[in-house]
């Protein structure tokens, strides 16, 4: 449903059109702006619009970010609100993000570093819904920068190059797709589960040539209807095991030989659960969000003082968690 119209009207009322004005103008860091919750996502929907910047919308909760970016795609076109989910996992235990987790959150990462102006669905972004979680996590640097597998009709690749692509992007060589992150061939015709699909796409080779691209589902592999923008599949894991990470998870594993199990797999290529909890010292360098996001744009906290009590729990919890992990690995 769209409700574009009544935010017309809401973008009349006086404190918000100076709250516009403040931040179109650029020229006041900080502005507070007290109402009902209601209220917040027609503000940061008219924010989004009548400044033509992007929007860092920061809530307390998961719940709360998922409810916010659903209010605002009814407000402002739905393909330009995202939402940036958080891990289910602390950055230091011994488990893995989900698959459809990390593929959204590099789906938004990629659109921010380089948009695509000739589709809305991968084009600019207008608004990002965070919970704060995702927000306090560093996240390897770069992320944005891995080049998804995208694939069209009529285009032409080589089967071999998309399946070897597709394993450097973390995608499991399976007999038959059944679940995101997977992926599987037999003769001409690739399937694919990327994590940010409702159902598996089926492409279809003649040679070098993309004849077909189809939907299909999990249950009885019957093919689905046309998939109109190709093959889009963004990574499944934040740590890729380049030739880099593996060389630093063999050097690692001299030095902490109680580590030895987790860092000989990564050293091998092998992906192993939780290896994502050593990727600072895997990689180059870490960022946050806020690194990410586009020059000129605009945080906005709902409701600060949850956000910032959730904060303060949050990394409390996560000292607590980090402590008791090397003390059982010790």
């Amino acid at each position: 449903m769209s409700l574009h119209g009544l935010l017309d009207a809401v973008v009349k009322d006086a404190a918000l059109a100076e709250a516009i004005k403040a931040a179109a103008d650029g020229n006041r860091m900080h502005v507070d702006l007290v109402g009902p919750p209601a209220a917040r996502p027609f503000a940061i929907a008219a924010l989004a619009r009548q400044t033509g910047r992007p929007v860092l919308a920061v809530t307390a909760t998961g719940r709360e970010a998922e409810d916010l970016a659903a209010a605002l795609r009814t407000l402002l076109p739905s393909e330009g609100v995202v939402e940036y989910p958080s891990w289910e996992t602390l950055p230091h235990e011994r488990l893995s993000p989900r698959s459809d987790t990390v593929g959204r959150r590099l789906a938004v990462l990629r659109r921010l570093a380089h948009p695509r102006q000739d589709d809305p669905e991968t084009g600019p972004v207008s608004v990002v819904v965070s919970p704060v979680r995702s927000v306090l996590q560093p996240q390897v640097k770069g992320l944005g920068d891995l080049e998804p597998v995208a694939l069209r009709s009529g285009a032409s690749a080589d089967l071999d190059d998309v399946v070897e692509a597709l394993a450097a992007a973390a995608y499991a060589r399976v007999e038959l797709v059944e679940k995101r992150g997977e992926f599987a061939v037999r003769g001409g015709i690739l399937d694919v589960f990327p994590p940010t699909e409702e159902h598996p796409l089926r492409v279809e080779f003649w040679g070098d040539d993309i004849e077909e691209i189809r939907y299909f589902k999990v249950a009885d592999q019957r093919s689905l209807e046309v998939a109109e923008h190709g093959l889009w599949a963004p990574p499944c894991r934040e740590l890729l095991l380049t030739e880099s990470v593996r060389d630093r998870a063999r050097a690692l594993a001299e030095q902490h030989p109680e580590l030895g199990e987790l860092l000989h797999k990564i050293a091998e290529g092998i992906a192993v659960e939780g290896m994502e909890s050593l990727a600072p010292v895997l990689v180059d360098d870490m960022e946050l969000l806020l690194d990410v996001l586009p020059k000129g744009s605009m945080a906005v906290v709902c409701d600060p003082e949850r956000v910032r009590t959730r904060a303060a729990d949050l990394v409390a919890t996560s000292q607590e968690f980090l402590q008791a992990s090397w003390a059982a690995t010790a």
